[in-house]
């Protein structure tokens, strides 16, 4: 008989099983090379692979390994537990060791409402480009199925740990970016690094990310000229048109615009779903916050004392007797600046780009979601969404935490 031996055992979850099946299997000397656990509505799923003492596995020897399996079996038996066992080759078992050198990528599913055919289609891509899944595991809280009204703003999220090397990365990301339009779901695909869940600094573009609007168009349809504004301002976002340019001549179709107007636009700002929830959460875990935005920073300041926002850079309305002036005052914070002021707070904060989040929607945020470690086009153009390493657009901001491994669960422990 091998000296490497794998169990599997199912049946319904009581306490201190671990204790009392790995106690016969100490009674033998077995060391274990490894080891899971998962329990599904109180059915349990328990594997372990275990060495026995080489003098249990010669021929004239395999009686040792045979009680112990007896043992096991009685115990089992008695517990009402289902038990099966192979032998593993030492061939097989080092080649398993070899494995854990490749690459390791967790893929996080999002939707309102996780499906069969979902999983099967993400799934049916990983193995397509030769990757395999080792784990899943859920990081939304469990639905009850008593309340029968919709939820518009419920999330549901698995976590595939998943290994190997795709021979062709860009191929596989625009698979998943064509399931997501056909599924109602977004599917996010990163690297399994350290720096994951010890990211510091997220960034934000504000208008159509944290909030539900875009702030020139607003103080355009203000004064009277919101419909050639609004034009120009999607063809901006598309990337059809320089933003510089653009900015200009949307800025100079404000002029007069009285100053009162800004207060009240301000109040009715619309915050994008999950917003609160977002900042609140990062802010308790220690992130810093910032706005890089090419709107206005007196929109942006209200955000920040709203939200509770660190840093916000923004352009600043030029304001006399009251009036827009419709001319730019100082540099127009643009996509190249965007990627500059990240990197200089990155580099003011002490941290690695790698621990810096970006989430933006227009094209002009593509160069800071480039050079950020994580990079989130947020319910974005198409454009934007081809470009971006990751895309949501499904769920609220706050499923960002889900990016980031947290579960639901991690998140009720913050309150």
């Amino acid at each position: 008989m091998s000296n490497i031996i794998l169990l599997n055992v199912t049946g319904r979850d009581q306490p201190g099983l671990t204790s009392s099946i790995t106690a016969i299997m100490s009674n033998y000397g077995l060391e274990i090379l490894d080891i899971g656990q998962s329990v599904i509505h109180d059915t349990l799923t328990w594997g372990i692979l275990v060495r026995l003492p080489d003098q249990a596995s010669g021929s004239g020897d395999s009686v040792l390994a045979n009680r112990m399996l007896k043992d096991l079996l009685f115990h089992f038996h008695e517990s009402d537990l289902q038990f099966s066992y192979q032998q593993i080759s030492e061939e097989d078992y080092e080649h398993w060791v070899s494995e854990q050198g490749k690459n390791r990528y967790i893929l996080t599913l999002l939707s309102r409402n996780v499906t069969a055919e979902q999983i099967a289609r993400v799934s049916g891509i990983t193995a397509a480009h030769g990757l395999n899944i080792d784990h899943i595991s859920r990081l939304s809280g469990r639905r009850s199925l008593r309340n029968n009204v919709k939820d518009n703003h419920r999330s549901s999220c698995l976590e595939f740990s998943v290994r190997g090397t795709a021979p062709d990365q860009q191929k596989l990301r625009a698979d998943f970016l064509n399931l997501t339009a056909d599924l109602d779901a977004d599917v996010a695909f990163q690297e399994d690094s350290i720096y994951r869940r010890n990211r510091r600094l997220v960034v934000f573009d504000m208008d159509s990310t944290l909030i539900e609007a875009e702030v020139i168009d607003l103080l355009a349809e203000a004064a009277g000229v919101g419909d050639q504004v609004a034009k120009i301002t999607e063809s901006a976002m598309q990337g059809e048109l320089d933003f510089n340019d653009s900015f200009r001549q949307r800025l100079a179709m404000l002029r007069g615009l009285d100053e009162s107007v800004l207060g009240g636009i301000a109040r009715q700002l619309p915050l994008t779903e999950g917003a609160e929830t977002l900042i609140r959460t990062l802010r308790s875990l220690g992130y810093r916050t910032a706005i890089l935005s090419g709107g206005f920073t007196y929109f942006a300041r209200y955000l920040q004392e709203q939200l509770g926002i660190d840093y916000i850079h923004a352009n600043e309305l030029d304001m006399v007797d009251g009036k827009v002036t419709g001319q730019v005052k100082g540099d127009i914070v643009n996509g190249e600046r965007k990627a500059t002021l990240l990197q200089q707070m990155a580099a003011e904060e002490g941290i690695s780009l790698n621990q810096v989040i970006a989430v933006g929607d227009g094209a002009n945020d593509l160069p800071m979601l480039s050079v950020a470690g994580l990079g989130i086009a947020f319910r974005a153009k198409p454009m934007v969404k081809q470009s971006a390493r990751q895309s949501i657009s499904t769920l609220g901001l706050d499923s960002i935490l889900y990016l980031l491994g947290f579960s639901e669960k991690d998140l009720k422990s913050l309150d």
